[in-house]
């Protein structure tokens, strides 16, 4: 028999001792940063039930749902609802991806690192950027970190970003920055999309690390002059890093055409499916340049040769995480794989190409510029908000209508018609921000017009 265990919760004097170490007085304390509305004073579980009668609990409460077949969704906001080619699924669920996990042992991991190799050098090439990691968790993990890398190679602490940020992104991405004290300020954008040079300026000191904006931008108008700030960037000595969405890039300019030094976004659109919010895809790439490099989070997966055979091969060139040798001093806890991801993604811009991607833009553009014209036919509805050309999302306000109400009767009608943004931008009153892709068919696109005249009008 072996040694019994004198216990299987720390004692009393334990947990002082862990919390005295920590600083901490009481284990209350440790819950600060929860809102008190959040904390259970206690739990009311039901009384025990039998499986059967568990089954048939659950079945109830699923049987409220809608099947998504049913729905047309007109929301994105973050994830986005694309056409994914039965291929790319068929790929993505061969066995000797779904079951690869981080390669610890790269040697023996030859098939996963070309994947990932591949994935690298495909989205470094859509984006025009020399660098792309194998790869965040998502646009705000991204983002989040992207921030900290300039925060470390400028060796400054205020970062400057788009007022209209998606709130989710912001938060994610100030809890990332928050440890090494960084202080995050918003600009503001005028009403043809184009940032506001003015406002940019007064908040440009000796002290901004980095200048952020996203293109499109989270309410999905072009800003105009993103090259000014860019520009503006770099001669104050600030990185600028560029937020995108890289289903817009078959029509836009990659964001290393347009002076970025570090480049996040979101993957999602390619390829992967919206399943309710995730898993999703961060995309994090920089120029090269030793200083941005070695601040790289996460992995990086270069090609070489075997000495025996004179072989191609590949093999990890960047560990950044803590487990590694970068121990104390690692740039990225990153540890759950999001290589099945990044594997999807190589496969999907591998199978549409080129022309394929530039097609998919054109799609999306021409349904964008359709449904804003017949919107805005309706009497009442000012679409879009911002005189700015518009891809794939834009918000729209009907005057005098609750934008809760709108997208209560739109869901009455089988239609997800948007994110509601009058909870996120006061200043835009009651507006919608609604998404259209290449899946929405004219048919799609008229049946929602045709139920917001329908309510507006009545």
């Amino acid at each position: 028999m072996g040694r019994e265990i004198p216990y299987v919760v720390p004692t009393e004097d334990e947990v002082k001792e862990m919390l005295k170490e920590i600083g901490v007085k009481d284990v209350d304390e440790l819950y600060s940063d929860i809102p008190s509305k959040y904390l259970l004073e206690r739990f009311d579980f039901p009384p025990s039930k039998s499986e059967i009668e568990v089954k048939e609990i659950i079945k109830k409460i699923l049987s409220k749902n809608k099947c998504m077949d049913e729905l047309k969704l007109f929301i994105g906001g973050g994830a986005w609802p694309h056409y994914i080619p039965s291929a790319v699924k068929e790929i993505a669920s061969r066995s000797e991806f779904l079951t690869s996990y981080t390669p610890y042992q790269p040697e023996v991991s030859q098939g996963i690192l070309q994947a990932l190799f591949e994935y690298q050098s495909l989205l470094a090439e859509l984006l025009e950027i020399d660098v792309v990691n194998a790869s965040m968790y998502d646009w705000a993990t991204a983002l989040g970190e992207a921030f900290r890398m300039a925060a470390r190679v400028t060796g400054r602490k205020k970062i400057l970003y788009p007022h209209h940020i998606s709130p989710q992104r912001r938060e994610v991405a100030s809890t990332y920055s928050s440890g090494m004290g960084l202080r995050l300020e918003d600009y503001m954008h005028l009403e043809d999309g184009s940032v506001d040079v003015e406002d940019l300026q007064n908040k440009l000191d000796r002290d901004v690390a980095a200048i952020y904006i996203e293109y499109p931008s989270y309410l999905g108008f072009i800003t105009k002059n993103i090259k000014t700030v860019g520009e503006l960037a770099h001669e104050s000595g600030a990185l600028f890093i560029v937020g995108v969405d890289p289903s817009a890039l078959g029509i836009l300019e990659a964001p290393g055409r347009l002076g970025a030094d570090i480049v996040v976004g979101e993957g999602q659109p390619l390829g992967l499916p919206m399943s309710f919010g995730g898993p999703l895809l961060g995309i994090l790439g920089c120029r090269l340049e030793p200083r941005l490099l070695h601040s790289l989070p996460g992995r990086l997966i270069g090609m070489t040769k075997t000495l025996r055979d004179d072989e191609r091969a590949y093999c990890m060139i960047l560990q950044s995480r803590e487990q590694h040798i970068k121990r104390e001093k690692a740039t990225s806890n990153i540890c759950t794989n999001q290589a099945l991801c990044a594997v999807t993604v190589a496969a999907y811009l591998s199978l549409l190409g080129k022309n394929g991607f530039i097609e998919l833009g054109r799609q999306i553009l021409a349904r964008t510029n359709y449904m804003i014209k017949k919107l805005s036919e309706i009497s009442g509805v000012n679409v879009p908000l911002f005189d700015a050309p518009h891809f794939k999302e834009f918000a729209y306000r009907v005057d005098g209508y609750p934008s809760n109400e709108l997208l209560r009767k739109l869901l009455e009608r089988g239609i997800v018609g948007g994110i509601d943004l009058s909870r996120e931008f006061e200043e835009l009153g009651n507006s919608i921000l609604t998404c259209v892709t290449e899946i929405h068919s004219k048919q799609d696109i008229d049946q929602y017009v045709n139920t917001v005249k329908e309510v507006v009008e009545r």
